[in-house]
């Protein structure tokens, strides 16, 4: 089992910036990424970032170019700093991870409201 919890989200106004972090804890193999999910209400849950332990990135459409993940595994820890943030990232952001044997873990959950 591995455990997630996220931090950092808050409200801000449409231009700021945000940066939510994520520590993880308990069985983590090596190999895994990790990454952050959001869902807006009503809609789907959909990927915003992954960051794998090799480096490779991966970023939805909407949010390359204002988006960065970032990982330190001393710490078991991944980050997503959020710039030029828009009313349509309003949502609640998940902290995922995931390795090759089948595991699958969420965070709890934090909100971030962004305001026109």
């Amino acid at each position: 089992q591995v455990q997630l919890v996220e931090s950092g989200g808050g409200l801000v106004q449409a231009g700021g910036s945000l940066r939510l972090s994520c520590a993880a804890s308990g069985r983590i193999y090596v190999n895994h990424v990790m990454g952050w999910y959001r869902q807006a209400p009503g809609k789907q849950r959909e990927l915003v970032a992954t960051v794998s332990t090799r480096g490779t990135t991966d970023y939805a459409d909407s949010v390359k170019g204002r988006f960065t993940i970032s990982r330190d595994d001393s710490n078991n820890e991944v980050t997503l700093q959020m710039n030029s943030l828009r009313p349509e990232d309003t949502g609640v952001y998940y902290c995922n991870h995931e390795d090759y044997y089948g595991g699958r873990y969420w965070g709890k959950g934090t909100l971030v409201t962004v305001s026109s």
